[in-house]
């Protein structure tokens, strides 16, 4: 057990064994006297927080490009690698402050305008939370069809209720409660997950894998980023909140390292296995885009189905945990001035009206979940590259007090890096697709233009779009605001934030 505002396990441990309370606080500081450990410790609550069994569906997404096995080997190790290197270096911003990932990027966007890139963020991890949710959904009706227990729609709504109530109670009493939660999910989640590899391994065809035929570059440069928005740049938006309990003269290689190894080794593992089921059977390739999780039961004995399931639904919904817990942060940096109990109440409102929608309207949900992920993936890579060229820029720690004056150093809507956000996901958004989800039709206005073939040409589902717009924040940022960033490290620090600015 960790201390409510130590999810590292670096400070003492004298709260180990009090009682769950409510957490009050919100936007909050963590100062010197509590900022202790490594680096290496970073390797945890990343490893933890990325070992599911829907690492196993990726290899079928991967699949759903038109690539061949060592196509998506490659594709979906680089994506999920490269994915939370970004992290990394946004980890790095951690240690250099003492505040949340959306509190940090005020340095970049101002005090007020830091709230466009906060409602992306609240609107990514509401999204993600959505998704886990209807996951655990459709995984207990698949396994109760399997088991002859009904399975309809009537288990589907006593599902839903049980995962929702889990996800939302947690999410709202807070830190305390989660953390508690994820120490045994994660460890449970790890050891069945072991065990189920185990138990299917027999189901790997590896003529039939080798056989797969191979897709374009586009096809598989599509897989990549496709990889990098369902992995790393899922949480590139809360990266800094681990590593700032971290003290500032920790190592920033060793940051950046621990993360990477941390958030890429569980994806990774799971990748290759599951690449290898989805080849060896079109048939379950073909069921996990309707159900990923459930679809991996219908190959297991029966005996295992239950734990399985249990420990399945759990990984997903601690999951949903930090996303709701996470979403609510940022709905506090976007300027809602509610307690953060209710900011996460809300959430979880939304989320399960989003559930409700995907389980029992969408028809199909991975094309919902590319639409999803490469949609928010674009304006999420945008704010990442401004993220990522102004803290290269720097070369001192942030000013905590400044982070929460209008009036400070870091100001209070500068123009550029807004504006630049904009442009990037406006261009992004042009030269991305999403056919499988017909409301996102719109997008891709720029691939005709630009000569790469129209919505239906080669280059309409390689996803360029989420590459284009970091790059194109991140360059136009080291060239417009270098001497922004010069001129806000010559001044003195300020003094530290009273009660009253940690509201602002």
């Amino acid at each position: 057990m960790t201390h409510p505002r130590d999810p590292l396990g670096i400070t003492d441990n004298r709260a180990a064994g009090r009682p769950i309370q409510l957490e009050t606080h919100g936007l909050d500081v963590i100062g010197d006297a509590d900022r202790r450990g490594t680096p290496r410790m970073l390797f945890w609550p990343w490893f933890g927080a990325n070992v599911s069994v829907l690492g196993l569906s990726y290899g079928a997404f991967a699949f759903g490009f038109g690539i061949s096995f060592w196509q998506a080997l490659v594709a979906g190790t680089i994506g999920i690698v490269v994915s939370f290197l970004l992290c990394g270096f946004v980890s790095v911003a951690g240690k250099r402050g003492s505040a949340p990932t959306m509190v940090l990027s005020r340095a970049a966007y101002g005090v007020r305008g830091n709230r466009l890139p906060s409602v992306v963020s609240w609107m990514l991890t509401v999204g993600w939370e959505t998704a886990l949710i209807s996951l655990a959904t459709l995984a207990t009706a698949t396994v109760f069809t399997s088991l002859g227990w009904g399975g309809g729609t009537e288990t589907k709504v006593v599902a839903l209720m049980v995962v929702a109530a889990l996800t939302v109670v947690a999410g709202v009493i807070g830190f305390d409660l989660i953390m508690r939660l994820q120490t045994v999910i994660t460890v449970v989640t790890g050891v069945l997950t072991l065990i189920y590899v185990g138990l299917v391994a027999h189901q790997v065809d590896w003529d039939a894998v080798k056989a797969v035929p191979g897709g374009s570059a586009q096809q598989m440069i599509g897989a990549l980023v496709f990889m990098m928005a369902g992995f790393g740049l899922g949480w590139i938006n809360a990266a800094a909140d681990y590593s700032r309990y971290l003290p500032r003269d920790s190592s920033g290689r060793g940051v950046i390292g621990w993360t990477t190894f941390g958030g890429s080794l569980a994806p990774v593992l799971l990748l290759v296995f599951g690449v290898l089921l989805a080849g060896s059977s079109p048939q379950l390739s073909r069921s996990i885009a309707d159900d990923p999780i459930g679809a991996l039961t219908t190959i297991l004995p029966t005996w295992f189905l239950v734990p399985f399931a249990v420990v399945a639904v759990l990984s997903l919904v601690g999951g949903a945990v930090l996303d709701i817990y996470s979403s609510g942060l940022a709905l506090l940096s976007a300027g809602l001035r509610v307690p953060r109990y209710l900011a996460a109440l809300w959430d979880g409102c939304l989320m399960i009206a989003g559930s409700i929608y995907i389980v029992f309207f969408a028809g199909g949900f991975l094309g919902q979940f590319m639409g999803f992920l490469t949609t928010l993936g674009v304006p999420v890579a945008a704010w990442s590259g401004v993220m990522l060229a102004d803290l290269a820029l720097r070369r001192r720690n942030y000013d905590d007090g400044d982070l929460f004056r209008p009036y400070g150093r870091y100001g209070d809507v500068p123009l550029v890096p807004p504006l630049l956000t904009l442009a990037a996901t406006a261009v992004g958004w042009g030269l991305v697709t999403n056919t499988a989800a017909h409301w996102l039709g719109w997008q891709g206005y720029l691939l005709g233009p630009l000569g790469l073939g129209g919505r239906t040409g080669a280059w309409a589902y390689a996803n360029l779009g989420v590459v284009v717009a970091l790059v194109i924040s991140f360059l136009g940022t080291l060239l417009l605001s270098r001497r922004r960033v010069r001129a806000q490290e010559a001044l003195a620090p300020s003094p530290a934030p009273g009660e009253e600015v940690l509201r602002a």
